[in-house]
């Protein structure tokens, strides 16, 4: 459940900052009549990220027949969850210097269109996040059917996110973003291993790849699965006591180089002259803008 609660949490965090960014900026701006259209698109990709988690489901669990074909969709949706968060981190890590300032720049342009423009630009802001997750909690819980719990600690991250980013912009809290992004980033690429790893399996099983009976080895007496620390560690890394061969190349092969990229220092880029720092554009950042806009690029 700690792998779902981090997915909410991480995603929750980066669309409640985006949000935080918009509205901020329309307040300042004296914007305000333009606040209801910002929330109707978060409300439409709300609606639609829920939908699209969803139909995930339904397909696997009502429109596909065969064991084969639910093996393999599984499969398929584990290696584009893996995609997603990986693009998701570095992606982060990239633009966190500049997403506030971009942000407002698409703001500006849509505030000239009219008010479906602002709806649409919070809408596309949002999705993204919403779609991702909607994926990567589908992707992470497999093997929990008619459990409740992975879905409660979504919801407890997505919570905690809220929480998290409305004090932010309040300025009654301030945390490390560059911290907590690179924390939650290498906690996520070991959850996005395990579930390539799932979807190894799931392509074994589907007769896609071969070897589903050649375990790499078999701990099992050491790391019994009815214990709560190897259910912690299924849950979380999707790491067992009896991997096949595949699995295990799969979740190394993917783990170790991703992590070593992430982790490594980040180039650091000549700090701009006194003549070319704007002090009025960063004097009028609120509390969650200026987190934002200052994280390292290592977040």
């Amino acid at each position: 459940m700690f792998a779902t609660y981090l997915i909410g949490l991480r995603e929750g965090l980066e669309a409640t900052l985006v949000v935080s960014i918009l509205v901020a900026f329309l307040v300042k701006s004296q914007r305000r009549d333009r606040l209801p259209q910002v929330w109707a698109g978060v409300g439409l990709a709300v609606v639609l990220s829920v939908l699209f988690g969803w139909l995930i489901e339904y397909t696997s669990t009502s429109l596909l027949a065969r064991s084969e074909d639910r093996e393999l969709f599984e499969a398929i949706t584990s290696v584009a969850a893996v995609v997603f968060v990986t693009w998701m981190i570095f992606w982060m890590r990239r633009a966190a210097r500049t997403i506030a300032g971009e942000l407002r720049g698409k703001l500006t342009e849509a505030l000239a269109v009219g008010s479906l423009a602002v709806a649409g630009m919070a809408f596309l802001a949002v999705i993204r996040e919403g779609l991702e997750t909607a994926l990567i909690f589908y992707s992470a819980a497999q093997g929990a059917a008619g459990d409740s719990g992975p879905l409660l600690a979504l919801i407890g991250g997505i919570v905690t996110a809220v929480v998290l980013g409305v004090l932010l912009y309040a300025s009654a809290l301030r945390i490390n973003l560059s911290k907590f992004f690179t924390w939650t980033g290498a906690l996520l690429i070991l959850v996005a291993a395990g579930i390539l790893k799932y979807g190894v399996h799931d392509f074994q099983e589907a007769g896609v790849l071969p070897g589903l009976n050649d375990l790499a080895f078999d701990i099992t007496s050491a790391l019994d699965p009815s214990t709560w620390y190897a259910a912690l560690l299924a849950g979380m890394f999707n790491v067992t006591p009896a991997p096949t061969v595949l699995e295990t190349i799969a979740w190394v092969a993917y783990a170790v180089p991703v992590l070593l990229l992430f982790l490594r220092p980040a180039r650091r880029k000549p700090a701009p002259t006194a003549t070319t720092t704007t002090v009025t554009e960063r004097g009028a950042d609120t509390g969650a803008e200026a987190e934002a806009a200052s994280t390292p690029q290592r977040a």
